[in-house]
């Protein structure tokens, strides 16, 4: 597995809808989990949050390492239920400095959604349900 060298969708954008296992944002809908970062959106090769790990998440650290501040805050989409991320995850993202919180993923779209809009430094990883 390797992380896309570029964002398909270049820019901060809203999450407009949810459900089907996709997402509809920057005028385009897809199928999949994603990983919404300040720099854009990018497919997230996970289908549950016992997926997600720092290899998962690459682009996300070298956006932090490469420009320190620009996210301040990391909020984590677990599919249809709240389920825990895993702990090499969650070291990994304290390592880094960044703030995270896990909730279920229509929760976590619309905090994801409202922080944007206040221009705040967040990012998402959202798994895709069904």
């Amino acid at each position: 597995m390797t992380a896309p060298s570029a964002p398909f969708a270049p820019g901060h954008h809203a999450i407009v809808a949810h459900g089907g296992g996709g997402f509809a944002f920057a005028g385009m809908i897809h199928r999949g989990s994603i990983l919404a970062t300040p720099l854009g959106v990018r497919p997230l090769e996970a289908a549950a949050a016992g997926d997600l790990d720092p290899l998962r998440l690459a682009p996300l650290f070298a956006e932090l390492s490469a420009r320190p501040g620009a996210i301040e805050f990391l909020v984590l989409g677990s599919g249809v239920d709240l389920a825990p991320p895993p702990s090499a995850l969650r070291a990994a993202l304290r390592e880094a400095g960044l703030r995270f919180e896990i909730m279920a993923t229509g929760p976590a779209l619309r905090v994801y959604n409202v922080m944007q809009s206040e221009a705040r430094r967040v990012a998402a990883a959202l798994i895709a349900c069904p």
